[in-house]
Parts: structure tokens; C-alpha cells; sequence
């Protein structure tokens, strides 16, 4: 079974780990730029944090690098291991390979080629799963067989800690910045971000980005509590699920202003578009914030999209790039 536990997820990270968490980074995860979208047609000032420019080609590098680095050396002495799509587990994986740790992640069966290739190559010993098997890892964090320091994907603080970096540097290159767009898979990512914004920026806006094949944290928010909700497994494999965790349901609730809803052909025109614009090459949770923002969804003013990541298979890219839909 699994080994070492986390701290139970009671709060959001303060500024002061936040910054903490930064130092720990240093040398490791890159200061990512933000640009902004090209283009006179557009309903905002659309600007892009290119967090698909960090080694792994996600900000999963981030949280990953933080929760390993304030493990003792008793919980790594039998490795690491994961439960992810992809993009945490290559997070991991790099980590586990800096220190010479041993990595197992396990990944559901609809992971793409392009985010299993590089676990591989980073020297992870990969397990595949149905997708409810793997969900069932996500909540209770276990899996028959694996030991070793467990890096939950989502509701570990020291990852929610790490990601909430990215929001230090949008503030620091950006103050005057009026909404935040986030993919939304589990949490992780947009806690991180607003729980550093909400003392640096406590105007901003916040709003989650799903799609509309998997958006549980919107029916959650309509129903007033976490509520199943219809999945469906696309090319938009970063983000999605079927329910909102039960651990990070307040948080989400306190700190997101929203759910910003795309269609997966809204997502494809925003890869389209990214590619042709800004040369940026992002995967389909990468691209959802700025679908959204390209729909008017967020409103006017400037919006900060988090293009979390840009693992897409080269053949899925293709078909985009043609028009088609994957």
C-alpha cells in the first residue's frame, strides 16, 4: 500500500509559504514569460503565461519539486510515485531522476503518447489503469503494491504551495491585471494561484476553465456542493473528471469566482489560433482559459491565461491545425 501521508488539506497556503516554496524552486522551475495575445480583434488583453516553456512542458514541474523537496529523507528512502494523466507524473518523474530516486506513477488508459513517452524517458516505471481505478488512487491515495512518498497531483499543500508561484511572478510583471483564467482538473492549480492573488490582488478575478465534456466543478457550483457530473474522455485529457474532490471543495469555494465552460471545438480554434498568433504550442487544458477568454466568457480588462502545459500528441496537433476536431 502507499507509504508516507501528507498533511491533511485544512487551508489554503499563506503568501509566506508561497514565497518559501519560490526559494525552493530556484534553479529548478523556470520564471515562465507572459505575453500577450496578438491581435486587434480581440474581446480583451489577452495575456498569456506560458507555463508550457518549463523542462517538462507543464507548471506540474512546480508543485512536484516543492512537495519532494520538503519530504524527509526517511519517506523518499523507498522513491516516489504518482497517480496522473501525464503532466505531474513527467513533474515527478524529473524530480525522482535529479535525486536518483526510483518513480512509479500510475496513469489511466486514455493517457496520451506524447505525455507517456516522456515519463518513460525519464526513467518512471509506468502502470496503466482504468480511469475509475486511477480516480479511486486520487481519493483515497492508495494503490495495491506501491510504496514509497505518495505526491497526490492535487490536494498536497506543498504542491498547491508550488503553484501558486506562478501567481508571485503574473503579480510582479502585472499588477494592474483584472481576472485569472485556470484550467481546472482537480484544484491545485487555481487554489495555488488565488490564495497568493487574494492578498496580492484581492480585486482580481478568478475563474476555472473546463470543458464541456467534463466540468463537475460548475454543476458543483449551480448545486451549492460537490455533484457528479458526465464524463467523457477528448483530446482535453489535462483537465476533467467526474466529481470535484471532497477535500478541495471549500477552498475552491471560497477562493474561484466561477466556471467558465468550453466546447471542445472552442478549445481547438484557441489552439489554432495560439499556433498561428504567438507560435505557442499548447495542449487542450493548456488552451481552454483562452478559449474562454476568446468566447468573452471573463469580461473585458486584462486577463491572464495560465497555458498550463503543451503535451499534445503530434498527430492530434495535426488534425487541429487542419481544422479537424480529434
Amino acid at each position: 500500500m502507499a507509504g508516507a501521508e501528507q498533511l491533511p488539506l485544512s487551508r489554503a497556503p499563506s503568501l509566506d509559504e508561497i514565497e518559501a516554496a519560490r526559494q525552493r524552486l530556484s534553479g529548478l522551475a523556470i520564471r515562465t514569460p507572459l505575453v500577450q495575445l496578438t491581435g486587434d480583434d480581440l474581446p480583451a488583453e489577452i495575456y498569456l503565461k506560458l507555463e508550457n516553456l518549463q523542462p517538462i512542458g507543464s507548471f506540474k514541474l512546480r508543485g512536484a519539486a516543492n512537495a519532494i523537496a520538503l519530504a524527509s529523507k526517511a519517506q523518499l528512502e523507498d522513491g516516489v510515485w504518482t497517480a496522473s494523466a501525464g503532466n505531474m507524473a513527467q513533474g515527478v518523474a524529473w524530480n525522482a531522476r535529479r535525486l536518483g530516486l526510483p518513480c512509479t506513477v500510475v496513469v489511466p488508459d486514455h493517457a496520451p503518447q506524447a505525455k507517456l513517452e516522456p515519463i518513460a524517458r525519464l526513467g518512471a516505471r509506468i502502470i496503466k489503469t482504468s480511469f475509475d481505478d486511477w480516480w479511486r488512487i486520487i481519493v483515497t491515495r492508495r494503490f495495491e503494491g506501491l510504496t514509497g512518498f505518495f505526491v497526490h497531483p492535487v490536494s498536497d499543500p506543498a504542491v498547491i504551495a508550488g503553484n501558486g508561484t506562478i501567481a508571485l511572478e503574473i503579480f510582479e510583471e502585472l499588477p494592474q491585471l483584472d481576472a485569472v483564467l485556470v484550467p481546472y482538473g482537480g484544484g491545485g492549480l487555481i487554489t495555488g494561484i488565488a490564495s497568493a492573488l487574494r492578498t496580492l490582488k484581492p480585486a482580481a478575478r478568478i475563474y476555472a476553465c473546463e470543458v464541456e465534456t467534463a466540468a463537475p466543478l460548475a454543476a458543483s457550483l449551480r448545486a451549492g456542493a460537490p455533484t457528479p457530473a458526465n464524463y467523457s474522455p477528448s483530446f482535453v485529457d489535462g483537465i476533467g473528471a467526474k466529481t470535484v474532490l471532497e477535500e478541495m471543495w471549500p477552498l475552491v469555494k471560497e477562493l474561484v469566482h466561477g466556471s467558465l465552460v468550453v466546447s471542445l471545438a472552442e478549445v481547438a480554434s484557441a489552439i489554432r489560433l495560439l499556433a498561428a498568433r504567438n507560435r505557442v504550442v499548447a495542449e487542450g487544458a493548456g488552451a481552454a482559459p483562452v478559449a474562454a477568454a476568446l468566447g468573452g466568457k471573463a469580461g473585458k480588462g486584462k486577463l491572464v491565461c495560465i497555458v498550463s502545459g503543451g503535451n499534445i500528441d503530434f498527430g492530434k496537433l495535426a488534425k487541429i491545425l487542419q481544422g479537424e476536431l480529434p
